[in-house]
């Protein structure tokens, strides 16, 4: 049992940055080898013991809601065709009744608006936030090290990894006041800034574990930056009443919301598979014209 069990995932985006295969396909249902991203948060929210799930959609994603429903006949046809790996792997995408919930939100109004649509269902309770963008690598997952790392220490939790100086611009960073082994608290946190203005090098990615006086927060919020409803105004908002902790996640993590990312991420999963590691290797060591490239 863990303190932490329920869990929002924002898949509301576009994924315009991969265009033409997202006007048919939710970004989130592109496979990262052979599953597809969303089930790779899914699955780290359930090694950390997380039992509600709460997607926060847009129109045109029937195809990310049916995926988490059983395929009664293609399980039938595996079974009967002894395929029984096959068929544990497919039935690792089966959500049973009453454990996931489809809210969705109408007009992209930042994370902070899809966070907000479910507090209804949070209710008064600490919950995660995972972008399932960030795919981490990790031997423990890094829900699974937050959660035990926020049971020691509560408040509200955000992920960080160290960033060059110079990218620091492309991120949310924090204000560090003080360090204690992986977890730094933080006076607050600051969006985008220039690398000179940092004021560190402590880069917050997609996973949070936040308190309901966040929500609390959201509900009275209007728009910040890029005129949208930003989810780390509130959680600033928040530090008035409530400590704001960094967690430096154990792990690996990969920007599968840009091309380059998703690119690497799929070399990184396919080299660590035993299956694919030698072919992939082998392709990415031939030399050019063997490889037909010019």
């Amino acid at each position: 049992m863990t303190h932490i069990r329920k869990a929002v995932f924002p898949v509301a985006g576009l994924g315009t940055r991969f265009l033409p295969a997202t006007k048919s396909i939710p970004k989130e249902m592109l496979p990262l080898i052979d599953r597809p991203l969303i089930q790779y948060a899914v699955d780290e929210a359930r090694a950390a013991g997380i039992e509600e799930f709460i997607f926060i959609t847009s129109p045109g994603k029937a195809t990310l809601e049916g995926y988490f429903d059983s395929n009664g006949a293609l399980e039938d046809k595996l079974a009967t065709a002894g395929k029984d790996g096959l068929l544990a792997d497919l039935r690792i995408s089966n959500m049973p009744e009453g454990q996931h919930s489809f809210v969705r939100q109408a007009q992209p109004l930042g994370l902070g608006h899809a966070v907000r649509l479910a507090a209804r269902l949070v209710g008064n309770e600490p919950f995660a936030v995972l972008l399932p963008d960030d795919v981490i690598r990790a031997e423990i997952p890094c829900l699974k090290q937050m959660v035990a790392a926020h049971a020691d220490i509560g408040g509200n939790m955000v992920a960080t990894m160290d960033v060059p100086r110079a990218a620091t611009s492309s991120y949310g960073v924090l204000d560090i006041e003080h360090r204690f082994g992986r977890t730094v608290r933080a006076r607050g946190m600051v969006e985008k800034l220039a690398p000179d203005d940092a004021p560190s090098t402590q880069a917050v990615v997609g996973r949070y574990i936040l308190q309901p006086s966040v929500m609390t927060r959201l509900q009275g919020q209007g728009a910040g930056a890029g005129g949208e409803i930003q989810l780390t105004d509130a959680i600033a908002a928040d530090l008035a009443t409530t400590p704001l902790n960094g967690y430096h996640f154990e792990g690996q993590r990969f920007d599968c919301g840009s091309v380059a990312g998703y690119i690497e991420a799929t070399l990184a999963f396919a080299l660590a598979r035993p299956d694919l590691a030698a072919s992939i290797s082998a392709a990415l060591t031939a030399p050019r014209q063997a490889m037909g490239w010019q």
